[in-house]
């Protein structure tokens, strides 16, 4: 896609990748809070890809610590408990900065909502600057407005930000006929198209996150977050997961 990195990287298919973690990512199975290991263990994976050349976004999820969604049904306005959610994916965002720093990983982390005490404000041109210098940059705050999810956000920054391709790390091993948590018959796609994802109606993301990958031909790779050296592995253009084009 225009505007990813001019040299390619020693290794792997991708040269600029946007990484989406759900917040369940950052968090032991079936637990709320943080698991600072792994979070570590994802900064590791990351140490890999930037020192061979791969410019890196993530966009952080927050559902360990806050889900909109749920608080909403609980009561709390639509607007305040999407508000909330947001706050919650600076906390892992600032852990995963952490992390990465830790391993000698220069970051920056940049938030669609204005909490400059510890973040910088998100500006695209600012972003690519530091991705082109190997700083991973840590996107949070969604959008910075209510009624978007984390998945919307991160199709719209790796469309913004020209990456090749969005890698989707998810706690199921990809894309399926139908809930491999209800059906062991469930059968996993390798490949499928945008098209086919409409027709089948599988869960893959959000429709407004979805469209934006299609209209703008951004590949999209689902995954389980779980894969040994997935996130490597995804982006270095190996059959991990599902992948979904044109």
């Amino acid at each position: 896609m225009a505007g990813a990195a001019d040299t390619p990287p020693e290794t792997g298919r991708y040269r600029r990748i946007l990484l989406k973690v759900s917040g369940e990512g950052f968090a032991l199975a079936g637990q709320p809070g943080l698991d600072v290991e792994r979070v570590r263990a994802l900064a590791a994976q990351l140490r890999e890809l930037t020192s061979a050349g791969v410019q890196v976004a993530t966009v952080i999820g927050g559902g360990n610590i806050v889900r909109g969604a749920q608080l909403h049904e609980l009561g709390v306005g639509r607007a305040t408990a999407d508000y909330m959610g947001m706050l919650a994916t600076v906390i892992n965002g600032l852990a995963l900065s952490d992390a990465l720093e830790a391993c000698n990983v220069p970051t920056r982390v940049m938030s669609a909502v204005d909490v400059h005490k510890v973040c910088e404000p998100f500006i695209r041109r600012r972003a690519l600057r530091h991705m082109e210098k190997g700083r991973v940059v840590v996107l949070v705050g969604g959008l910075g407005n209510p009624y978007f999810t984390t998945d919307t956000a991160a199709a719209q920054r790796a469309v913004e930000l020209g990456c090749d391709v969005l890698l989707k790390a998810t706690m199921v091993d990809g894309v399926f006929d139908k809930d491999p948590r209800k059906y062991a018959d469930a059968v996993r796609y390798d490949e499928v198209g945008f098209d086919e994802v409409i027709q089948r109606r599988l869960r893959v993301m959000d429709q407004t996150a979805f469209a934006l990958c299609q209209e703008n031909d951004l590949p999209l790779v689902v995954f389980n977050l779980n894969t040994e050296h997935g996130v490597r592995r995804a982006a270095d253009g190996e059959r991990v997961g599902t992948l979904i084009h044109n």
